[in-house]
């Protein structure tokens, strides 16, 4: 570890709450040098739907190695990315009637981000960008701009311009449709809001607490951006690859976005891939007018056809990730009945799911001592005070089944500590007062 607290710098985040050195992983495992085993219900962040090493894909990927195929291609034509390209559009754009062209940007969610916000910007010839409270969409400046967390929008160093904060559903509360408040400021022409050129939303927002948008709004919100005249953004860099149980997290909704931006589990392997998918009338890019060096990612091309082909070519897939969806979602709702005195309660669809803690400080004691026993599981939300469950798609059953085991344990076992603590710095009676 001397290594690391030599040199590494302290932006470093995951590797504090989880402070070993890992040197092996395996589907929905993960080892350190001395060997220890965990669950990973972390999944880098959402980047390995497909698991560690899935040997399907580590096949397909040595093969294209070994066979000196190309590895950095800039925007050139390659086979790799012609057949990519192929299966995109075969297996998951024409089966949901979906006319995107795509684009390859800079190789994190961030940069996918920024050329979706740039396109809709130089399309529409308008500024502004709707964007909702507790988004996040990256950490490069536009980016950074829509999303709502006062952490990360302080490290800045400047004003970060260009967009307006709307309400996201249930902010208010469920009896308040936020969308018809949405559509009164842009009728309003002393609203003091301008015409924006896009709406920038994630489904299910994922760092910023497992907020679920219902499928209501969602199509409310839709309708708001066609009488407008307003783009619609979809950020389906953590909810999509089939994280909440379809392809796309819209699906459910049956809307069909303008643009879409897509990353983390794209490339299947963990490998660095974005893309931007929007409708051909949209596509009003001048040759290279944005760009990036590393927007040719063979390597991530091979593994993410891969996925499509195994994966993707049928429903198989996606109903084992609903199937499972739905014993996580028995599983929580009986721990939160159990364990949480009335405080905690549950939140998320398909296998993106979450318990809400109320305060940060219980989900940070359950996170750690899941870890002592074995499972790697992070926290979201404005005060980190949801334990999420990002598992690997691909976890069995029976590892699935012990992970939540784990989590119900640690609930268990804080709980049973927290209530032996004097009434007058209970945190439970904290969390109620501040709710």
């Amino acid at each position: 570890m001397k290594i690391f607290e030599e040199i590494e710098s302290e932006v470093q985040s995951y590797a504090r709450a989880f402070p070993r050195v890992f040197n092996r992983a395996k589907g929905e495992f993960i080892y350190d040098e001395e060997g220890n085993e965990y669950l990973d219900f972390l999944a880098g962040a959402g980047t390995l739907n497909y698991g560690h090493n899935n040997a399907l894909f580590k096949e397909k990927l040595l093969e294209y190695i070994v066979s000196d195929g190309i590895t950095h291609g800039l925007d050139l034509h390659t086979k790799a990315k012609g057949e990519f390209l192929e299966a995109f559009n075969e297996k998951i754009l024409k089966p949901r009637g979906l006319d995107y062209v795509m684009q390859f940007t800079g190789p994190t969610g961030t940069n996918a981000v920024e050329a979706a916000i740039k396109l809709a910007r130089n399309v529409t010839g308008r500024e502004t960008i709707i964007a909702f409270t507790n988004g996040f969409h990256g950490v490069t400046l536009g980016a950074l701009a829509a999303t709502g967390n006062s952490h990360h929008r302080g490290a800045a160093g400047v004003s970060l311009n260009g967009t307006v904060r709307m309400p996201y559903d249930g902010y208010l509360g469920e009896e308040i449709d936020t969308s018809a408040y949405l559509d009164k400021v842009l009728s309003d022409s002393s609203s003091g809001v301008d015409k924006p050129a896009a709406v920038i939303i994630e489904t299910v927002q994922g760092e910023g607490g497992i907020n679920v948008a219902s499928v209501e709004w969602l199509k409310n919100l839709e309708m708001v951006c066609r009488r407008h005249g307003i783009l619609l953004i979809v950020d389906d860099i953590q909810a999509g690859c089939g994280r909440t149980g379809a392809y796309f997290s819209f699906e459910e909704a049956g809307i069909k976005p303008d643009i879409v931006t897509l990353s983390k589990s794209l490339g299947g392997y963990g490998l660095p891939f974005a893309v931007v998918l929007f409708k051909p009338e949209l596509d009003q890019w001048k040759p290279g007018e944005h760009n990036g060096t590393f927007r040719g990612n063979n390597f991530a091309f091979v593994t993410a056809k891969a996925a499509l082909d195994h994966y993707w070519s049928d429903d198989t897939f996606s109903n084992e990730i609903k199937r499972k969806g739905e014993y996580i979602s028995q599983r929580l709702s009986a721990i939160v009945a159990k364990y949480g005195e009335g405080q905690f309660t549950t939140r998320g669809r398909g296998m993106f799911q979450g318990i809400n803690c109320v305060n940060g400080e219980i989900a940070g004691k359950i996170t750690r001592r899941a870890f002592q026993l074995g499972l790697i599981i992070e926290t979201s939300g404005a005060d980190d005070h949801v334990v999420k469950f990002l598992c690997p798609l691909i976890i069995s059953d029976d590892n699935l089944n012990k992970g939540i085991d784990i989590v119900e344990q640690a609930i268990m076992e804080v709980c049973a500590k927290e209530s032996s603590i004097p009434e007058e710095i209970n945190y439970f009676e904290l969390g109620r007062l501040a709710s």
